[in-house]
């Protein structure tokens, strides 16, 4: 029995599924938003298990992907793909089963989820080679996140609306924003391997503020999608708030690189959680 509690505790190291904490509330706003309030037990549990197995599906075939840099970063050599903990064959049936998952789920759904369900899947793994030719992986990386409204308001309405398209570019654009942080933290690395990053082919200083001028469009698409949401003064605070969390991030970062992991983590995760709530008030009240 403990081997299996220590298997699922090394899958849970190499995919992080706490971190499916960046996209889930996106998924929740939009269906909130689309379904103006609750949107039913069925879709909720629906739309946990297709998020958990789609983000388990890029995790996964990313680490499968980088198995071998991953060996070669100091920050990254202890990771259960590259450590022994997990083989290449059980991390490729991992990779399988969780896109499997996410196809069944999406054609629980509604067919337009089920038709879009392979291009995602095809979108969400083109991150992991996108670094071997290109520096656009970290907007491939927003993009890959910024699916997730327009995944929520596919579940709840069978379409996809003008302001789940701008709620998405906003997380496109913030998503990019933090991993062009968290990057610096590779931008040595990236040079001696070869593998293109915009702060190892730019340096920090440009990077920075790239980072925040896509913060700013984040700031930007999510105020025109609580205009063209027709949402209210709760939903209105949710964009203020969180373009003072992401000013705060700058300055994490800006300060000390070592408190990027802080301003990764800590703060866009309750960023999320933040403006999640305060959509859920603004349809509560409005």
């Amino acid at each position: 029995m403990q081997k299996y509690i220590n298997k699922l505790k090394d899958f849970n190291e190499l995919v992080m599924f706490e971190h499916s904490i960046f996209s889930l509330p996106f998924i929740f706003i939009a269906m909130v938003v689309a379904a103006d309030g609750w949107f039913g037990f069925s879709l909720l549990i629906l739309g946990v298990f297709a998020a958990v197995s789609a983000r388990n599906f890029a995790m996964g075939l990313n680490r499968f992907a980088d198995r071998d840099i991953d060996a070669k970063n100091p920050r990254t050599m202890s990771r259960p793909n590259v450590d022994g903990r997990l083989d290449a064959s059980s991390i490729f049936i991992f990779i399988v089963v969780n896109a499997l998952a996410f196809i069944g789920v999406a054609y629980l759904i509604n067919p337009l989820a089920f038709y879009l369900s392979l291009p995602i899947l095809v979108i969400l793994g083109s991150y992991s080679y996108f670094k071997r030719f290109s520096s656009l992986a970290h907007i491939v990386l927003g993009i890959s996140l910024g699916l997730a409204p327009i995944a929520g308001v596919v579940a709840v309405s069978a379409e996809i609306t003008a302001w789940s398209v701008l709620l998405s570019l906003g997380v496109i654009f913030w998503v990019a924003g933090f991993d062009l942080l968290y990057s610096l933290q590779d931008m040595e690395f990236d040079k001696n391997e070869g593998l293109h990053s915009i702060p190892s082919k730019y340096g920090s200083d440009a990077t920075l503020k790239i980072s925040a001028f896509f913060h700013m469009l984040t700031t930007l698409f999510w105020a025109m999608f609580v205009w063209v949401a027709a949402l209210g003064k709760f939903a209105v605070l949710a964009v203020v708030l969180s373009a003072f969390m992401l000013i705060y991030e700058h300055y994490l970062v800006r300060k000390d690189f070592t408190k990027i992991d802080r301003a990764f983590f800590t703060v866009n995760g309750y960023l999320g959680i933040l403006f999640f709530i305060l959509v859920v008030l603004d349809r509560i009240f409005s």
